[in-house]
């Protein structure tokens, strides 16, 4: 078995590579949802959008599962301290994606317009307000979530939902929805002609640029504020009291770990460049460049939060000493490794699952399709 440090960081990339499977695969579906009102004019039209993602979404929402279980598996102090403080925000998530199932299955139930747009409306909000949720919980992180630890290991955390919505916080979830939009965006560029594919390219430009100017100002902004550091954490291969490290707060801190290891500039520099290539890609009416430009923005832009908070997993802004990182916050040596072999059997499962669903699936979904298949189609 591998020894325990090893395992320690090996999960933090397991976690990672589920979070941001979930946004890769999920986050297109929630990004045509936000699209709908915007590409689709008509009924037939916003059909062609839902039935692009209709025989997948929900397959795709396994990701999050997966990424919440590997959290409650991995890490149970995380799944712990953090649930609990954003234990508002995720049951308005929730809410909001119930409203996918049912708007997917009952949209068509009846050829009542009003009917119809009601269900459009409530897609629109399961695909946006979740969007932004994830996001405004990734801002939180840089800003410090309101928890702590006492002596026997007890949390403790005050504010909510409303403390939440800071400044940062809603600035990432703005950067999240659009991000996701692009995705989405992109994905319609794959999947639809006509009327839809074309409004869709001049989304996804406007899009990809607006991406771009916010990430690079938030970049800035990040730079501003006051992070975390690592000063001691102890013996790394063995299992740790996370109230035993030792941990600054300073400006700028956030940014370290670029200079510690500069080649990870490399990773902000995929999200950008991503959101770049989608607007020429979409300008040239590239459809799979567009979809690639879009998942390395997706990629970049996650990878770039994880890489800059690394190795701190849920930063407390009440006791420093409180806040769980990759070290401290996992589960003992003989469950990641008996996790570890489970992921390694199960996950090349669902990817050729995945991958042989999406192939069969693949095509363009036209106007003319929808008025032939009236009676089966979303």
């Amino acid at each position: 078995m591998l020894d325990y440090a090893t395992l320690k960081l090996i999960w933090w990339g397991i976690v990672a590579i589920l979070l941001i499977g979930f946004a890769l695969m999920d986050g297109f579906d929630m990004g045509v949802a936000m699209l709908l009102p915007m590409v689709g004019r008509s009924d037939e039209e916003r059909r062609v959008a839902i039935n692009a993602i209709g025989p997948t979404w929900e397959g795709n929402q396994v990701w999050l599962v997966l990424g919440g279980g590997a959290v409650f598996a991995a890490w149970p102090l995380v799944y712990a301290a953090g649930f609990s403080v954003f234990y508002g925000a995720l049951i308005l998530a929730l809410c909001a994606l119930f409203l996918r199932p049912v708007g997917f299955d009952y949209r068509s139930k009846l050829p009542n317009p009003a009917w119809r747009r009601f269900w459009d409306r409530g897609l629109f909000i399961g695909g946006l307000v979740p969007a932004l949720v994830f996001g405004i919980a990734i801002g939180n992180l840089f800003v410090g979530v309101p928890f702590r630890f006492d002596s026997s290991m007890r949390v403790s955390y005050a504010g909510g939902l409303l403390e939440q919505l800071n400044p940062f916080g809603l600035y990432c979830g703005v950067v999240s929805a659009v991000l996701l939009a692009l995705h989405g965006g992109t994905f319609l560029l794959l999947r639809t002609d006509g009327a839809v594919f074309a409004r869709s390219r001049k989304a996804v430009m406007v899009l990809g640029l607006a991406l771009a100017v916010l990430f690079l100002l938030g970049g800035q902004w990040v730079a501003q504020l006051d992070g975390l550091h690592l000063v001691s954490s102890g013996d790394i291969a063995s299992a740790l009291d996370p109230l035993s490290k030792t941990v600054l707060r300073k400006a700028g801190a956030w940014l370290d770990n670029y200079g510690r290891w500069p080649w990870l500039v490399l990773v902000p520099v995929l999200g950008l460049a991503g959101a770049l290539l989608c607007v020429v890609a979409a300008w040239r009416s590239w459809r799979w460049p567009a979809f690639l430009a879009s998942a390395s923005a997706v990629v970049g832009v996650l990878l770039t939060a994880g890489l800059s908070l690394f190795p701190f997993v849920l930063p407390s802004s009440l006791d420093p000493a409180s806040s769980l990182t990759a070290w401290d916050a996992v589960s003992s040596h003989k469950t990641l490794g008996i996790m570890l072999v489970l992921v390694i059997v199960l996950l090349p499962i669902v990817l050729l699952y995945t991958g042989w669903v999406y192939r069969v699936m693949r095509g363009t979904v036209t106007v003319e399709q929808i008025r032939r298949d009236s009676h089966t189609a979303y």
